[in-house]
């Protein structure tokens, strides 16, 4: 993709995010105003179910893809000064990443 179309992609990228979390919390109060599980036990095998775990895999990506488009966007458009720029969007991958890696272990621990 050219230089051009730079900013075309991190528009998509964040409107398919955003489609993606809003159906999917969609689907979570249906699901749990329909029949919410009512004991720990429960709770982890719905999570534990492969279908529902790769769903909230999915859920916790696009979350993390969404917020870095949006906070990269402001932290081009309002931090100057290019070395503390980078600083802070160094700062914002790692956080990121640490979020990323927090969700996947505890998804990992009620995978069957």
């Amino acid at each position: 993709m050219s230089a051009r179309n730079h900013g075309l992609r991190g528009w998509v990228l964040q409107r398919l995010t955003a489609l993606y979390l809003a159906l999917f919390l969609l689907y979570l109060l249906v699901h749990l105003s329909v029949s919410a599980p009512a004991t720990v036990a429960e709770w982890r095998a719905w999570v534990g179910d492969p279908l529902v775990n790769g769903a909230w895999a999915v859920f916790f990506a696009a979350l993390l893809m969404h917020a870095w488009v949006g906070v990269r966007d402001v932290i081009l458009d309002y931090v100057r000064p290019a070395g503390l720029r980078l600083i802070v969007l160094f700062a914002l991958g790692l956080y990121l990443l640490a979020l990323g890696y927090w969700a996947l272990v505890v998804l990992l621990a009620v995978a069957p």
